[in-house]
């Protein structure tokens, strides 16, 4: 075989002592496509002899991997973002690897590159929340077999792990609460489209209302797009109704900000003139006046949960795939028009 041509070998380099091509060596280097046994064997053994072992890449083509784990969030989608990333660093550090994060702006096109970016860093596997869309970066990822976990947005097929809270009994709780306290329009504002938390919560409204007696009405569901500002016109929608709700069911904390700000704006009393339950439960939930009454998700175990069947898939790739449902917590404050309550 010829030498490698520098003192810092290249995938150039690597490619002449393999007798491969340049495209091939990328292919094994970012595992973007199926190479054969005896070529990838060829390539790990160029890159032994060329001692291209100075990063967390070329080592990972000697020792198998980098003990590193990719994260693909949408980080203005998640309110809880921060909460969420230090239960996986310390759960991920406990196991001995590192984590590298990348915001997928809650849109496919940027989700794809962004899962693409952190396959080149060589990771070990993924923790991603998937952006509303069709789910091909993650069919991708499942044909490709790459070790994966779904967080939070959980998909309907059964050959990718994944972990999240419970949507439709408790979503069904906080609407039952509201029609025990004489509520017979209930409204809801609800999370952006293309989404299972956001069509996961809607079943559990019109669950509740059934459960309550009460009959589901379409003009008393407004899309809130997961937005602080799609809170806002999603609160101005229903208020605009001939009849509008006497109180409101709001799927998410980001528009649950947004009804804040336009109550106070129309000086409308959160509690009194408008009694409202929410969820996620974000850290300043009991600090606004009144405090808000909402299902707590388990942030902390959402996180552990998310690493620790990243970590098992790893070490075991052909086990079965799990899906996690965690329970969230009732907290009990005074939005939804209860005096005197405080959380248990």
């Amino acid at each position: 075989m010829p030498q490698p041509k520098s003192s810092r070998p290249t995938q150039r380099d690597i490619a002449e002592l393999a007798g491969v091509s340049i495209t091939t060596v990328s292919h094994v280097v970012n595992g973007t496509r199926a190479v054969a046994e005896e070529t990838k064997a060829a390539v790990l053994r160029a890159v032994e002899a060329t001692g291209y072992t100075g990063d967390a890449i070329a080592r990972s083509l000697v020792t198998g991997g980098t003990r590193s784990i990719g994260i693909a969030i949408s980080l203005l989608a998640n309110p809880y973002f921060a909460m969420l990333m230090q239960a996986i660093e310390r759960e991920a550090a406990a196991a001995g690897y590192t984590v590298l994060l990348a915001d997928t702006h809650d849109t496919v096109d940027t989700e794809r590159a962004t899962v693409r970016a952190l396959r080149s860093r060589r990771v070990d596997g993924l923790l991603i929340t998937p952006a509303p869309g069709d789910g091909s970066v993650i069919g991708e990822l499942v044909s490709l077999d790459v070790p994966t976990v779904l967080i939070d947005r959980l998909a309907t097929r059964g050959d990718v792990d994944q972990v999240g809270v419970e949507n439709i009994q408790s979503t069904s709780a906080l609407t039952a609460h509201l029609a025990t306290l004489g509520h017979r329009r209930i409204g809801m504002i609800s999370g952006a489209p293309g989404l299972s938390t956001s069509e996961e919560r809607t079943l559990g409204y019109r669950l509740g209302l059934g459960r309550s007696g009460l009959t589901w009405s379409p003009e008393l569901v407004a899309c809130g797009q997961s937005s602080r500002e799609g809170g806002a016109l999603a609160l101005n929608t229903l208020l605009a109704l001939p009849e509008p709700p006497t109180a409101l069911v709001v799927a998410n904390d980001s528009m649950m900000v947004g009804v804040l700000h336009e109550a106070r704006r129309r000086g409308l009393r959160i509690g009194r003139d408008l009694p409202v339950v929410g969820y996620d439960d974000v850290e300043w939930a009991d600090l606004v006046d009144p405090p808000l009454t909402t299902m707590a998700q388990p942030i902390e175990d959402i996180g552990r949960q998310a690493v620790r069947l990243l970590l098992g898939r790893i070490n075991d790739p052909a086990r079965r795939a799990q899906t996690v449902r965690l329970p969230p917590t009732l907290r009990h404050r005074s939005s939804c028009g209860c005096p005197g309550v405080s959380t248990p």
